[in-house]
């Protein structure tokens, strides 16, 4: 149950009343009057959604960098200190990624998005971003650039950075120079997920990328000099028989790098984790977090200030496509994963199916988004929550993020549910960003911040 109260903001299309196609990139409707609020079990107030872009919702035939795609998707999102929002999107029909910093007040900073990508030969998807520790100016941008280069399915692992806050973007690095589908995280023979990748900045600036690809390698990138040049792939898993799926990446206050994934071809996967100093080398072997007869997928990592290791994942008892709840674990330094725990009661919650979560930690509190699936034999509608203010002994009551269910069709990502769609800073702001997609009408990417006070 979400208690409701009235305040003063900035007000923005809701998703229940915006269903025709918007082809503006941004849109910025700000009225000054009163809008509603709405606080949640775990006492966050939200703001009313805020439409970042709109397009067709056009599906064609796959025919490579050919198909005729007509959407806007894969949004992902960082946030400032000072509570402004670098939001990226991939535009289907234009074949690139955009950028735009959203002010606390909702107000577009650029009169035009920025191409981040511009490939428009060649599709661009799922990225990744992260702001510089020492520079809020200063952002890295990770995504999967659907490149064929012979051989049995197309992808690479590009990198971007802009270094005047989203202005513009330097020309983008490949990373993988692979003819084996990088970005692809494989399920079966028949189905993956694209966005297999993550990116992360340690303490001292180093700068990780972990990406996998179709044919099962695992592999991880780093940079030494704010993102000028990588070093060659590092292979971290290797298995065609058992591929490596959808990796996370959180680095330490030491700089040491923890990496998490999945494993596609196996109807009871576990999540593998490893840790490397700061230099890639590796400090303790891939093993297990738990195991058990269900499958578990998709792992989202943070690590806080004490070198506490968060983790939450995806877990279906009956195997892939079925129902799935969200499982938290955490290790202190150095010790071993605490059994994991599902992080759903009996509420109403309980209903709906969950999924490709996020995580975040800031100091004590740690905040936890998923995909909400009330039918698991369909598209995911919705987000949910969930809010930890202790590091992670007790979490509120799993609720849904107000205004991520829309009225009509279902979330994006069609692409590939494999993404990182929440940030949350120091000061408690919080940034959701979500696509919607109702076939044959209208597509769009929505922003949603809140705040948790402290």
């Amino acid at each position: 149950m979400h208690n409701v109260r009235t305040c003063r903001l900035a007000r923005h299309p809701s998703p229940l009343t915006l269903r025709q196609p918007i082809m503006a990139a941004t849109t910025s409707l700000l009225l000054s009057l009163a809008a509603t609020v709405i606080a949640d079990e775990s006492g966050i107030c939200w703001q009313p959604a805020q439409v970042i872009a709109s397009g067709d919702a056009h599906v064609g035939p796959w025919r490579m960098n050919e198909s005729d795609f007509r959407y806007v998707d894969d949004p992902t999102v960082a946030l400032r200190q000072d509570g402004t929002a670098a939001v990226l999107w991939v535009d289907q029909a234009r074949q690139d990624i955009f950028f735009q910093s959203i002010d606390p007040g909702g107000e577009p900073q650029q009169n035009e998005p920025s191409n981040v990508s511009r490939s428009g030969d060649t599709f661009s998807w799922l990225p990744r971003v992260t702001i510089a520790g020492d520079d809020p100016e200063t952002l890295y941008v990770l995504w999967q650039e659907i490149l064929f280069s012979g051989g049995s399915h197309g992808g690479d692992i590009l990198f971007a950075r802009t270094q005047d806050g989203g202005k513009t973007f330097s020309e983008p690095i490949n990373l993988s120079q692979s003819r084996e589908g990088a970005g692809k995280g494989r399920l079966t023979e028949q189905r993956w997920d694209n966005g297999s990748l993550d990116l992360a900045e340690g303490p001292d600036g180093t700068i990780w990328a972990a990406w996998t690809a179709y044919e099962g390698d695992l592999s991880i990138s780093h940079s030494l000099d704010g993102g000028s040049t990588f070093t060659q792939p590092q292979p971290v898993a290797r298995d065609d028989s058992r591929p490596a799926r959808a990796p996370s990446l959180a680095v330490d206050g030491e700089g040491r790098v923890h990496l998490a994934w999945s494993l596609g071809e196996d109807t009871a996967a576990d999540i593998h984790y490893i840790l490397l100093d700061s230099s890639g080398a590796i400090l303790a072997e891939p093993a297990a977090v738990a195991t058990s007869p269900g499958h578990a997928d998709a792992p989202s990592l943070a690590v806080d200030a004490n070198g506490t290791v968060h983790l939450a994942y995806a877990e279906a008892a009956d195997g892939p496509g079925h129902p799935a709840s969200i499982l938290y674990s955490r290790s202190e330094r150095d010790e071993h994963f605490i059994v994991p725990r599902e992080l759903v009661d009996e509420g109403s919650e309980r209903t709906a199916g969950q999924g490709y979560p996020s995580i975040t930690v800031t100091g004590r509190h740690i905040h936890l988004l998923w995909e909400r699936f009330p039918d698991p034999r369909q598209r995911p509608r919705g987000l949910g929550m969930m809010h930890s203010a202790d590091g992670g002994e007790t979490f509120s009551p799993p609720s849904s993020v107000p205004e991520s269910v829309v009225e009509a069709g279902f979330n994006g990502n069609l692409q590939g549910l494999l993404t990182h769609k929440l940030a949350v800073n120091d000061n408690g702001d919080i940034a959701v960003v979500n696509s919607t997609f109702l076939p044959d009408e209208a597509s769009h990417v929505w922003l949603i911040r809140g705040r948790h006070e402290r």
